[in-house]
């Protein structure tokens, strides 16, 4: 059996304003990061063996880490287009619209439709790549939306729309 995983198609290179200062502080914190954790590595690698020394394999592992992650958004951050002003057409959803869809049980649920770079920040945030976003994306108030999802198909009602 082989270990080979096809590449994931490519995401998105949009990102809201508030999520493009994010990712531009989350990289000037991790060149400060890695500057104790270098000094730190060295300090472990002068205290002789490193085979058997827990500190400098730590150390070792969590520069590994930080520098995958400065390497990615030195990558990323180029490329991102950010999206400063709301679309002309408020009564639509597009990118950065805050959606309430209820359900045929009538439970409501809430998404800010977001690019894939800041899903980690607030839990209520898909993906504009998502099947649920993409489903949604200019659609208007009251509309129904059928998405399919693995546990089978959903349709939803669009009951609020809104931009900050």
């Amino acid at each position: 059996m082989s270990r080979y995983r096809p590449p994931s198609p490519p995401k998105s290179a949009y990102i809201t304003k508030k999520g493009f200062e994010r990712l531009q502080a989350e990289e000037k914190d991790l060149w400060l990061k890695r500057r104790s954790v270098v000094a730190a590595l060295s300090a472990a690698a002068a205290e002789g063996d490193r085979s058997e020394n827990a500190e400098y394999i730590y150390r070792k592992k969590e520069l590994r880490e930080i520098d995958r992650r400065i390497r990615y958004l030195q990558k990323r951050l180029p490329i991102l287009n950010v999206i400063h002003e709301k679309p002309s057409n408020l009564d639509s959803v597009f990118f950065s619209s805050i959606v309430t869809l209820e359900d045929l049980d009538g439970e409501e649920k809430t998404y800010r439709i977001v690019g894939p770079d800041e899903l980690d920040h607030q839990p209520h945030y898909i993906s504009m790549d998502s099947p649920v976003a993409k489903a949604l994306f200019k659609k208007q108030l009251d509309d129904e939306v059928t998405v399919t999802t693995p546990a089978g198909k959903i349709t939803y009602m669009i009951t609020s729309i809104d931009y900050e």
